[in-house]
């Protein structure tokens, strides 16, 4: 409001020596005071594409395939720790030791698991012969497949978790790293007591590639889209620019944020990214509409809405009043108002708006 004044103040000083309103109005669309009128600078309304570059705050994250969350298969006390939070372990490594007695209860289950495999092997294969012999239906084969199937499956997975206890004597096993990775939580310590319902025990995480994921607000959508490239910075290297594309938009709105989720994949050289590490994502956008197109400078902003002062002819000038559509850098977008080709004054425009509509 302060600018309309001054504006007001200067337009009315230079307009005439009687200093009156109407005088100033009078002059400026007469041509009159011919030295201010050299100083005004003018453009042409133009149509162009619309660019629309938009800042959105993101996240680091773990890759999902790429993490474990160890939950123990036993009960038992936690004897010694080998690891420490945000350390590089190797798939096999002792990560710490474990007194139990319910461990050796698993080898032996697996064995018997194995047995069961082994019966379920020997089944199908006496089946496969009496249905080849067509001594046997379509429906008991299928059968005696899936028990087969079933059987192999349970024991597999039991090797498997087994793979990563490896005795001491006495009761005692060590737990092995099931993966080459981080550690990226901890939450286990000499002493405490752990079972399989007690949450993880620890969470291992490969950072050579990282998910960032970026809010996408509702206004903002009809701007994003899969494959768009990205720019992403962080405060952690101020100066240095990250290339990237969105590989995924969630179709679905984070209750708690009200935002969408959209998701770059990148990889991590030099493990840069660290997981919850704050980020800023950058986009451009050229939407596929052609929008009048003005410097941004020339927009006037009174009373909540936006004008331009328009020259009609050599030193005739009128305020037209106009719809913003966006901006991108120095330009903005025009829905309404304008016409291509029309004058919009870019210098002087306060003084002239100021003594046109008379504030």
């Amino acid at each position: 409001m302060k600018k309309i004044i001054y504006a007001l103040v200067f337009i009315f000083l230079f307009a005439a020596c009687s200093g009156k309103k109407e005088s100033a109005q009078t002059d400026i669309n007469n041509g009159k005071n011919s030295t201010f009128l050299s100083t005004v600078k003018t453009v042409n309304a133009t149509f162009s594409d619309q660019e629309v570059e938009l800042t959105l705050t993101g996240q680091v994250d773990f890759d999902p395939e790429k993490v474990i969350h160890y939950v123990p298969l036993v009960q038992g006390v936690v004897e010694q720790t080998h690891f420490s939070l945000g350390d590089k372990v190797k798939k096999g490594q002792a990560l710490l030791d474990l007194k139990s007695a319910d461990v050796s209860a698993l080898f032996s289950s697996m064995v018997s698991l194995k047995s069961d495999m082994e019966v379920a092997q020997r089944d199908l294969q006496s089946a496969e012969g009496l249905y080849n012999d067509k001594l046997l239906s379509d429906k008991d084969i299928l059968e005696s497949k899936s028990k087969f199937l079933q059987a192999q499956v349970a024991y597999e997975k039991a090797q498997s978790d087994m793979s990563l206890y490896q005795s001491k004597g006495n009761g005692v096993f060590s737990i092995l790293a099931p993966m080459t990775g981080y550690i990226v939580d901890k939450q286990v310590a000499s002493g405490s007591p752990i079972s399989p319902d007690g949450g993880a025990l620890f969470t291992i995480a490969d950072l050579s590639t990282v998910w960032i994921i970026a809010n996408v607000y509702a206004g903002d959508l009809q701007f994003v889209q899969e494959g768009m490239p990205v720019e992403i910075t962080t405060l952690a290297y101020p100066g240095e620019v990250f290339n990237g594309k969105i590989n995924a938009i969630s179709q679905v709105f984070d209750p708690e944020e009200k935002v969408l989720k959209a998701r770059i994949i990148m990889f991590n050289e030099n493990l840069k990214f660290k997981p919850e590490m704050s980020v800023v994502v950058r986009l451009k956008n050229t939407k596929a509409e052609k929008q009048i197109t003005i410097p941004s400078k020339a927009l006037i902003f009174d009373d909540n809405k936006y004008f331009v002062v328009v020259e009609q002819s050599p030193g005739n000038f009128k305020i037209r009043p106009v719809e913003l559509g966006g901006n991108y850098e120095q330009m903005s977008y025009i829905r309404s108002g304008l016409e291509a080709n029309e004058k919009v004054v870019v210098e002087n425009q306060l003084l002239i708006y100021s003594g046109l509509s008379g504030k």
